[in-house]
């Protein structure tokens, strides 16, 4: 089991974060953020760009001041409103989308800047660090010589160098090509759980979250809306902006009667809601199943999937692993799309009968 520093009896984490606000002008960025992060632990903060991600970073890092709120480091207090440890012995990684490497030193040179002690033991931290990047060989090289990749695993290198307790990473993998970016990660990811450092990394890529995440703040207007593992943030989202935020959405708008919903497919239970509201019946794409079988006789409902409904094909797309194939549906004209796996391109216009994974369903109050 993960742990902070402890202290007696009590169990600190490495970062915690106490009702965080920022205010720029009359404008709130950063509303009550709180967090906790325990040593080896990597938690993503994420959310759409504008949203106070790394107006928090910067706030844990020294290098701006929160207006309300505390910030402790293994149950110490480093930042209030009036008490303020500097940046640099703050024991903060920090990791950025520019790498900021120096181009008149070496890599070696780089990854040892800041480093403490004599020349002998500097040395044998970098050439450590730079084995566990995969860049012994380079040690000599001056960064222009290197790759993106190797370059941000250069910059990996020169963060973890001073052993902090906590890495920051604001976004560092976003100027890497596609192809390179989830081994960095992954290789990124094996490094920083070597270290045992808490990590707080920013994104607005739901993608890299879920690749790197123990646990995922979802962050919106300055505020983390939802925060739990990635199985639980996708499986079970607070809103409907959340499901949106991960994926595709379908969305089907109904009034309740009796804790009930009529829909084309069917009825759905819409339990707390009153009745007479409207509310929101979001289904992912890969939920939306296309029944082969039916050949236009009909809806034949089942236990899992409820009433099947009839749409109109409008138009069809193969994307690599999969076909993204959108309906006109019959009874009000709406677009509703479908994922299917492999090929399939059905021509326009073709009817077929849909259903809906009735368990893989998310039911909201509608909002206007």
């Amino acid at each position: 089991m993960k742990a902070g520093l402890v202290t007696g009896s009590i169990t600190h984490p490495r970062l915690e974060i106490r009702d965080l606000t920022r205010r720029f002008g009359g404008a709130t960025v950063v509303d009550g953020v709180s967090l906790t992060i325990q040593p080896g632990e990597v938690m993503c903060l994420l959310g759409p760009s504008g949203c106070g991600k790394s107006t928090t970073l910067r706030c844990i890092a020294g290098v701006d001041m929160q207006d309300e709120g505390t910030i402790h480091v293994d149950g110490e207090l480093v930042c209030d409103t009036v008490f303020r440890i500097p940046p640099e012995r703050r024991h903060i990684g920090l990791m950025f989308q520019d790498f900021a490497l120096f181009p008149h030193l070496s890599v070696a040179d780089n990854v040892a800047f800041g480093l403490k002690g004599g020349k002998a033991e500097k040395r044998a931290r970098v050439e450590e660090l730079l084995d566990r990047v995969g860049l012994a060989r380079h040690i000599d090289a001056f960064p222009h010589s290197l790759s993106g990749g190797e370059q941000q695993r250069v910059a990996l290198a020169r963060a973890l160098a001073p052993r902090p307790r906590i890495m920051l990473m604001d976004e560092p993998f976003s100027g890497l090509d596609n192809r390179l970016r989830d081994e960095i990660r992954d290789d990124t990811l094996a490094v920083l759980k070597e270290e045992n450092a808490a990590v707080l990394l920013v994104t607005h890529e739901p993608e890299e979250a879920m690749r790197m995440a123990d646990r995922i703040a979802l962050m919106r207007e300055g505020r983390i809306v939802q925060l739990g593992a990635p199985y639980n943030i996708y499986n079970a989202p607070v809103d409907r902006q959340a499901v949106a935020f991960f994926s595709d959405i379908n969305v089907i708008r109904g009034k309740v009667r009796g804790s009930l919903c009529d829909t084309p497919f069917g009825q759905f239970l819409a339990p707390g809601v009153s009745d007479g509201q409207e509310v929101d019946i979001v289904i992912r794409p890969q939920h939306l199943g296309i029944d082969f079988d039916r050949g236009g006789k009909g809806p034949n409902p089942t236990p899992a999937h409820g009433v099947a409904a009839r749409g109109l094909v409008e138009r069809a797309r193969f994307m690599g692993a999969e076909s993204l194939v959108e309906f006109r549906m019959d009874h009000d004209g709406s677009i509703l799309k479908a994922t299917v796996p492999n090929v399939f391109l059905p021509e326009k216009g073709r009817p077929l009968w849909l259903s809906v994974r009735r368990d893989r369903c998310f039911v909201f109050p509608a909002k206007r």
